[in-house]
């Protein structure tokens, strides 16, 4: 995973790494208002 990871970054594809950073983000965001919503 991790050599995955620097390779990707090795690469240089920005515009992958911004996308993939917003669906982490909007993903993590999902996870929290079920959290809150279950408890």
């Amino acid at each position: 995973m991790l050599d995955d990871f620097k390779a990707f970054i090795a690469r240089g594809n920005i515009l992958d790494l911004a996308i993939a950073v917003i669906m982490g983000a909007a993903f993590g965001a999902i996870v929290k208002t079920f959290m809150r919503i279950s408890s």
